[in-house]
């Protein structure tokens, strides 16, 4: 599939601030989960989306069009940020915001770290957004960064801790390119 055709659009810190869009799909996850990584690795440019080694640094509601298709929301991440407190706050109320009140979101994208494996965090999130009826999708991030003779346990106990099957989770690596293709027709599935 040929890298999507994202081009940012603005930054927002209040849903009100954003032009509607017919469809849209997000991202959410830990801060340093590699959110921006992904975002570019979609788009196949660099400097789509800065990234940064600093957690926290995504602080607002930034709006990318899908030339042909539709929205991408890229949020701020929850968990450890380096921001003030108060900062970190508002975000909470900012994401929960977006996603109970943006009519045409199509899909929630859960990025949780392959590596580490789903924080309580991210528990608690995949939690909330069952419990509001929210459709989403789990990707796991930096694929790359587990041993290959550990990938299959790391596979499995992923899906567990997420209570999915093993099938129902989308694998990745920003670095290397894996299951970039996927998701970009996952992505473009999702918005028609």
């Amino acid at each position: 599939m040929p890298p999507l055709r994202l081009e940012f659009v603005q930054s927002a810190t209040d849903l009100a601030q954003l032009p509607t869009s017919q469809s849209e799909v997000t991202v959410v996850g830990r801060s340093n989960v590699g959110k921006s990584s992904l975002l570019n690795a979609l788009g196949a440019r660099k400097r789509l989306a800065h990234v940064s080694n600093t957690p926290g640094r995504t602080r607002l509601l930034n709006l990318f069009e899908i030339q042909g298709h539709g929205t991408f929301v890229d949020l701020p991440g929850y968990g450890f940020a380096n921001a003030p407190a108060a900062m970190r706050a508002g975000w909470q109320a900012m994401i929960e915001g977006y996603l109970l009140e943006r009519e045409n979101l199509k899909m929630v994208m859960v990025l949780v770290d392959g590596a580490v494996g789903p924080t309580k965090l991210d528990i608690q999130m995949l939690e909330w957004l069952r419990a509001m009826g929210l459709p989403h999708s789990v990707i796991a991030t930096k694929l790359d960064k587990v041993k290959p003779s550990k990938r299959n346990i790391r596979k499995k106990d992923l899906a567990t801790k997420c209570q999915l099957e093993e099938a129902d989770v989308i694998w990745t690596s920003a670095e290397k390119g894996t299951g970039i293709d996927r998701l970009r027709g996952l992505v473009v599935r999702w918005l028609s």
